[in-house]
């Protein structure tokens, strides 16, 4: 019996290196390369990575360096526009110019000879026979009308919480936050600012708690104005402005719902009140408060959000009860055993603690687990 043996034919070339390992589910790996020298490994930068935290191990991550934030840009306002108290008169010198105009007047008509006769006779003022109106007249009639009209134009009545800021040809020219009549040059321009402390409820506004769902807040402000001059000139309408600073710091500040952790209405309430006044103050707004009054779920995810908190309140309720059940069973066993009432086995403390648990549950309307 002869044996034959075949022999693979091998392509003409350089011989190949023996296979160390090869099979259907490895690759090959030459000899060669295992054992020859390999240069130093080339150093490679790593950037800073975070390692999560494994659930129950107690391990602490290691956090990365943070990366560099921008600070965000602070609203700019003219540095010399800063409310400084203007120039005004008592109003009794309005009063007293006023009247010396309208006296001139007077005196002017009865050069003139247009007064009456009657008006002559109850003034007690002699006759005179003018020459009629004469360029002399008129230029009397002119600064004495001129008088008179600065005057009486002039006067304004300052209350209190009430301020004037004035303006002449686009320039402001000071505030008056003085009470009673006083002068006021009349070719200036008046503003009228409420510099009382003042509150602002808002319409609900768009906001989110620390989990993304969507809120809708209202919010009180407490503020007042404290520089009258940037609140007036500086904007165009300060309210509107402190209306839009409140909706951004709620854009960015998360807020819980009623019922949360305890302090995170105290802290979010801090942080708007914070945010608002940084941002009010560049345009002379004080903010004192910036307190959410009534924070609900949008209408878009209110349904929701009701059943996942119902759902919420019935497992922490059955939590609680299975929590007094159990203990009211070891506490019952514990007695019974301790004070020799009963010698128990395994299977009889099995059945023993099945029946209490049974009866304790449906004892507070539960069903036994």
């Amino acid at each position: 019996m002869s044996t034959t043996t075949s022999h693979t034919s091998e392509p003409d070339g350089p011989a190949r290196p023996a296979r160390l390992i090869q099979n259907e589910a490895t690759t090959e790996i030459p000899v060669h390369l295992l054992f020859r020298d390999e240069p130093a490994p080339a150093p490679v930068p790593l950037k800073p990575a975070v390692v999560a935290r494994r659930q129950g191990t107690g391990e602490q991550p290691r956090l990365g360096r943070p990366a560099a934030v921008a600070p965000r840009p602070v609203p700019h306002v003219d540095p010399d526009l800063v409310e400084r108290p203007a120039r005004v008169l008592p109003g009794a010198a309005g009063v007293l110019a006023g009247t010396c105009g309208a006296a001139g007047c007077a005196v002017t008509s009865w050069w003139a000879g247009l007064l009456s006769p009657l008006v002559l006779e109850a003034l007690r003022l002699p006759a005179h026979a003018g020459a009629g109106l004469g360029p002399a007249q008129w230029a009397a009639y002119a600064g004495a009308g001129a008088l008179g009209l600065f005057g009486f134009g002039g006067l304004a009545r300052g209350r209190t919480g009430r301020a004037w800021v004035l303006d002449l040809f686009g320039r402001y020219r000071g505030t008056v936050r003085r009470s009673g009549l006083l002068w006021v040059n009349p070719l200036l321009l008046r503003r009228r600012v409420d510099v009382r402390l003042r509150h602002w409820r808002s319409e609900p506004v768009p906001a989110a708690d620390g989990g993304g769902v969507a809120l809708r807040v209202v919010v009180l402000v407490v503020w007042r104005v404290r520089d009258t001059a940037r609140a007036t000139l500086g904007v165009e309408d300060h309210e509107t402005y402190l209306r839009e600073c409140v909706e951004a710091a709620l854009a960015r500040v998360p807020v819980e719902m009623p019922g949360g952790t305890r302090g995170s209405a105290d802290a979010a309430a801090e942080a708007l009140t914070r945010l608002v006044a940084a941002d009010a103050a560049a345009v002379g707004l004080e903010v004192f408060s910036v307190q959410p009054v009534r924070v609900e779920y949008a209408p878009e995810v209110a349904a929701a959000m009701h059943r996942r908190r119902i759902a919420a309140l019935d497992a922490q309720h059955r939590a609680s009860v299975l929590t007094s059940v159990v203990d009211s069973v070891e506490d019952t066993v514990t007695r019974l055993t301790m004070r020799g009432l009963v010698e128990l086995d395994d299977y009889e403390r099995k059945a023993l603690v099945k029946d209490l648990t049974v009866a304790f549950c449906s004892g507070r309307g539960e069903t036994a687990p």
